[in-house]
């Protein structure tokens, strides 16, 4: 039954409770009945011979339920009698009335080493638990349960309860202290979500033979019991060198996950292929040497380490080279009158950037004239929106800052990086419309160039068993980047010379470190200058082979994911080892 709307009271006699009387939902329950304190007494273990000297404390008991606290008076008077004063308890206990009736609080106060949870919720009961447990050293959980709380809320004690036995079963924090990287290849934890790198990373151990698990990140918050638990479990089970996430994916706000990776030495590598700063805003203070941080965009590098973090690498995207191979059926969805010439694929940003606007409900001074500050911010050399307001718009930076909350900034960061990205898609492909290309995205493409008469449409494609049969059917594949990324390239720069393709994308400075720029990448700097080479590489059918054939050889021989996991291991084994 849930506790909400019910009521205790209890019946004393003399100084000592005789019972407590709990009403829930039309019914009233005793908690003790007629067997009295015995009742209570009767779920404990029978109890140890005391030592001839107080002992180290190797287990944490948890009481779930305090009851009317016979069975509280009688853990105390054990631990103590085992322990010494400085012993330890916990009891979770949700029941508000039940614990205001029998002045249960006040009554027990005297113990420094008893600890109350009393959150309602089991996820957080469970999360408060972890953290208790780690300020006591990592002690075995051993759940004692008072089953007239099953009567109460079966369904939370027994979740609580289910933590605390894996706690124990797993044994962990007797074995979790065990040498990283001492085999010629490392056990990997990976952290999967839906995120669409995990697949390539997935596949990557594949191809290497890399040993490896998986650990599904639950919807909510990392501190959610079940995730804990298999958390634990996993490292006793499976050992691994280090766990690997991709954007900070499974990583808490409060920072449980980072405290339990020092507990558990074990290393971190959560692989940045967004923005991380709009990522890590959310999570100030959580730094950790068991925290590795990659970035795709090695414009990242010294901010991060201005956070704080002390290991932070480079590590650009790639891709699938068993995916996208050269020679591949094209699409029969394929628009017949298109003839196989230019097509570009990419989302507008117009329905993105709509809903970020309509969710923000901004101050009026930022809202005006915020397309202005947007094609402002795609000019400039600024990475981050507020060095940039600081910069160029400061008369807006106080209503930045005056936003409600860390969340809003980062929205309004958000929209004014998609709304950049938006005004310059629609500048290049505006360039090329005179080549009528294929357009593939979203429908906010029809909003922003009309009806397709001198361009054609056609709907988002699926990354991994679509767009591989794209590329080779065209025979210049346009790409313009989001400019949440300045100076890095995107996925398709290694993804359209893997099927051995012509590219033709966007200047941006990291690329001369992938590519060599005179004969394996072809870049324009305006749009007008993409018009002009679109045309002519479409007449020199030569020199596109040559240069997509120079670029497929570089990516096989350096741009595949298992290049990428390869150097990330080879760093984390440098820093863990």
């Amino acid at each position: 039954m849930d506790d909400l709307g019910g009521t205790a009271r209890a019946v004393w006699d003399g100084g000592a409770i005789a019972d407590i009387r709990v009403s829930r939902a039309g019914r009233t329950l005793s908690l003790l009945g007629r067997a009295g304190p015995d009742r209570e007494l009767s779920f404990l273990p029978p109890p140890d011979p005391p030592p001839a000297a107080p002992a180290l404390q190797t287990t944490l008991p948890v009481l779930l339920g305090a009851g009317a606290g016979y069975a509280l008076a009688e853990l105390i008077a054990r631990l103590l009698a085992r322990h010494g004063p400085s012993f330890r308890l916990i009891v979770v206990d949700k029941e508000a009335d039940i614990l205001a009736a029998g002045r249960l609080l006040s009554r027990f106060s005297a113990h420094p080493g008893l600890a109350w949870i009393r959150e309602s919720s089991p996820r957080d009961a469970v999360k408060a638990l972890t953290l208790r447990q780690q300020e006591a050293g990592g002690m075995p959980l051993q759940a004692l349960i008072n089953p007239f709380y099953l009567r109460l809320d079966r369904d939370f004690y027994t979740t609580v309860e289910r933590a605390c036995r894996a706690s124990a079963r797993a044994n962990f924090w007797q074995r979790i202290h065990y040498p990283k990287f001492r085999g010629a290849s490392p056990r990997i934890l990976l952290l999967t979500s839906s995120y669409f790198l995990s697949g390539e990373v997935i596949a990557a151990c594949g191809y290497l033979g890399l040993e490896h698990r998986f650990l599904q990140i639950p919807q909510g918050e990392v501190g959610q019991e079940i995730f804990v638990e298999q958390l634990l479990s996993a490292v006793v089970e499976f050992r691994p060198d280090f766990a690997l996430t991709i954007n900070h994916l499974g990583v808490d706000r409060e920072g449980v996950l980072t405290d339990l990776l020092g507990k558990l030495r074990l290393p971190l590598a959560s692989w940045f292929v967004d923005n991380p700063h709009l990522i890590l805003s959310l999570y100030k203070g959580l730094v950790s040497p068991w925290i590795a941080l990659f970035t795709w965009d090695a414009d990242n590098l010294e901010s991060l380490r201005a956070l704080g973090f002390e290991h932070v690498s480079y590590l650009p995207l790639g891709t699938d080279a068993r995916r996208f191979v050269p020679g591949a059926v094209p699409l029969p969805s394929l628009p017949a009158a298109w003839s196989g010439a230019i097509s570009f694929v990419g989302n507008s940003m117009a329905g993105k950037v709509d809903v970020r606007r309509n969710r923000l409900r901004l101050p009026a001074v930022l809202m005006r004239g915020c397309r202005t500050v947007a094609a402002d911010f795609a000019a400039s050399d600024c990475r981050s929106v507020r060095d940039f307001l600081q910069a160029a718009h400061p008369d807006l930076l106080p209503a930045f800052d005056d936003l409600a909350s860390i969340e809003a900034r980062l929205d309004y960061e958000t929209m004014l990086t998609w709304e950049a990205t938006l005004q310059y898609r629609l500048r290049c492909v505006q360039a090329i419309l005179p080549l009528s290309p294929l357009i593939v995205g979203d429908r906010g493409w029809r909003d922003l160039l009309g009806p397709p008469r001198n361009w054609l449409y056609h709907a988002e494609l699926a990354y991994y068993d679509e767009l591989p049969r794209l590329y080779p059917s065209s025979a210049v594949n346009f790409n313009c980047t989001s400019k949440q990324m300045k100076g890095a390239v995107n996925q398709r720069v290694f993804d359209v010379p893997a099927s051995r393709s012509f590219l033709l994308t966007d200047y941006r400075p990291q690329a001369e470190n992938l590519f060599d720029p005179s004969r394996e990448i072809c870049c324009f700097h305006s749009p007008d200058e993409a018009l002009a080479l679109a045309e002519r590489f479409l007449a020199a059918p030569a020199e596109r082979e040559a240069i997509a054939a120079a670029a497929h050889r570089r990516v096989l021989a350096e741009h595949t994911y298992e290049h990428r996991l390869s150097a990330l291991i080879a760093r984390m084994r440098s820093i863990y080892a």
